[in-house]
């Protein structure tokens, strides 16, 4: 199955680390400046290069911003969860892994696994049900973190839980009810769970949590974007790790 990235970071992104690309396209005439590069990589990878109608560009992109370039690319390649606990043990690191409870703004999960890439978080789970997947628009929005930052798609998240328990982390659920995220442990083998836009963290996911961390509101709003609260939370994260 077939894919598009496109905007000049995620495509560079994309060939850097090795994606599978099978075209680029870029404006008609627009083989200049921060162009130059990209095409020089493909060519270097002997990537097919075409140049396209800005029109096409825009269509392909959903009407993103597209920034003159866009690749072709293989479908996106999930890894198992085992897989993302490897490569914790592989660095020899504790796992640090979020997982995405039915998040379904492909811009939320973008800027999530952006964020999580920078923190160093293992990796990301999100729902095969019920979610947004890892598709053109997550990907522009990671600004090419889903090429570094493995992605796991599972069947049930509470199941998941479970068996990461067993594997000895902690589960930290992150909802306005709870303790505030300053007071809850966020070392070692933990995984972070970011609730939906809508209805949060669900009951039954909640409920196989080994704590509850809540961030701290001071004004008159007492909630965040999904995308924003992952951020904070996973923030502090880093800050009691480092």
């Amino acid at each position: 199955m077939e894919d598009i990235i496109f905007g000049r970071g995620p495509v560079t992104e994309a060939l850097k680390s090795g994606h599978s690309i099978e075209k680029l396209l870029i404006r008609n005439g627009a083989y200049t400046g921060a162009l130059v590069p990209i095409v020089d990589m493909a060519k270097k990878k002997g990537i097919i290069i075409q140049q396209t109608d800005p029109a096409k560009l825009t269509k392909l992109a959903d009407g993103g911003n597209h920034q003159g370039v866009a690749a072709i690319v293989s479908g996106y390649t999930y890894v198992s969860v085992k897989d993302i606990l490897s490569r914790a043990r592989d660095k020899g690191e504790e796992p640090f892994l979020i997982i995405c409870d039915k998040i379904t703004d492909p811009h939320n999960l973008g800027a999530i696994i952006r964020t999580a890439n920078c923190v160093g978080v293992t990796g990301v789970i999100i729902p095969k049900r019920g979610s947004v997947g890892v598709n053109s628009v997550v990907m522009k929005t990671s600004a090419g973190a889903a090429e570094y930052t493995p992605v796991a798609k599972v069947t049930n998240i509470a199941q998941t839980i479970e068996e990461l328990q067993k594997e000895g982390l902690w589960i930290t659920a992150a909802d306005m009810d709870g303790q505030s995220m300053y007071d809850v442990d966020l070392k070692g083998a933990i995984g972070i769970v970011i609730g939906s836009e809508g209805s949060g963290v669900s009951r039954l996911v909640r409920e196989k949590c080994d704590f509850i961390a809540s961030i701290p509101m001071m004004g008159e709003i007492n909630s965040l974007n999904a995308s924003v609260a992952a951020s904070v939370i996973m923030y502090e994260a880093l800050r009691q790790r480092s």
